[in-house]
């Protein structure tokens, strides 16, 4: 049987960074952000090439081991077959191991390209099984899903397969994020929760999630009770006792502040009135970023000139 058919010409991919939980929506809610990842990918003759630039330039490896480059065989074998070669691309901006989905971003550049250069490919791969094969590869849904979507996400898995819904944030949050220097892992953070939590809690957050729902897409006045979680951040709060503390200095401030993902990043939620105070406010060990609401999600756009 014949493999799949390529493009010569390259793509190009963007994807946003994400962050995930909310407070409250954890491992459900997610929201994009306008912080992006480049990559352009081309089939070659033959081999594999990566250039690598800004985050994780010096760090990342430039071989098969490369998150993207497994996206990518992932996505290449559900659609038939692997190319010969491939030249790959990426201009990193979103920070590695701070909770801004970069894993996330990876994955997500990479089945969307392989989709992108393999012709006929949404036959065999349309959104829904994107999301499927992101999550796959991911092990959970909610930053794949704001990455792939855009906008304001709640996901949920069904039966074994990942399933979305994309809501329009509110065009007045800001959202502003707070990078500390130091990463923390994924699992080091997954690792500090509790098997069980007390009932109370689960019902607190229960309500607050639904809350954030409203608030995020319609009523930003409400977010500052709509963020407060009981489930995840006073457990990680040990792994990264100073951006707990600058979440809980925020609030004490009336501003919505969470732990974006597994941390360490603090992401406040702001607007165009407080946003620059707010960026004002963490002091010199943070890199603060203010920045916009990505609507698009990951996206095959021309190359640049």
């Amino acid at each position: 049987m014949a493999g799949p058919a390529f493009r010569a010409a390259a793509v190009r991919v963007r994807v946003p960074a994400t962050s995930a939980n909310l407070g409250p929506g954890f491992d459900a809610l997610g929201l994009s952000l306008g912080l992006y990842d480049d990559v352009v990918v081309r089939v070659a003759d033959s081999g594999l090439h990566i250039d690598i630039a800004g985050e994780g330039s010096d760090t990342l490896p430039r071989d098969e081991s490369h998150l993207l480059v497994r996206s990518l065989r992932t996505a290449f074998d559900l659609l038939g077959g692997q190319p010969r070669g491939l030249e790959i691309v990426c201009a990193n901006r979103i920070p590695h191991g701070r909770g801004l989905g970069s894993s996330s971003a990876a994955i997500c550049a990479g089945i969307v390209a392989a989709r992108a250069v393999t012709i006929g490919a949404e036959a065999k791969l349309d959104d829904t099984a994107l999301l499927e094969l992101a999550t796959e590869i991911e092990g959970h849904p909610d930053n794949v899903a704001a990455c792939l979507l855009g906008g304001f996400t709640l996901s949920w898995m069904e039966g074994g397969a990942a399933r979305a819904i994309r809501m329009e944030p509110a065009d007045s949050i800001v959202p502003v994020v707070f990078v500390p220097a130091k990463p923390v892992l994924t699992e080091t953070a997954r690792g500090l929760l509790p098997r069980t939590v007390p009932h109370v809690d689960a019902a607190a957050n229960a309500g607050r999630a639904a809350l954030l729902v409203e608030a995020l897409t319609r009523r930003p006045e409400l977010l500052l009770p709509a963020t407060e979680d009981r489930l995840h951040q006073e457990y990680r709060a040990p792994a990264m006792p100073e951006s707990a503390a600058l979440v809980e200095r925020l609030r004490g401030d009336g501003i919505p502040a969470v732990i974006s993902g597994a941390g360490p990043t603090v992401m406040a939620l702001a607007d165009a009135g407080t946003a620059d105070k707010v960026e004002a406010l963490a002091g010199a060990d943070w890199a603060a970023n203010r920045l916009s609401l990505d609507v698009q999600g990951a996206s095959v756009l021309p190359l640049a000139p």
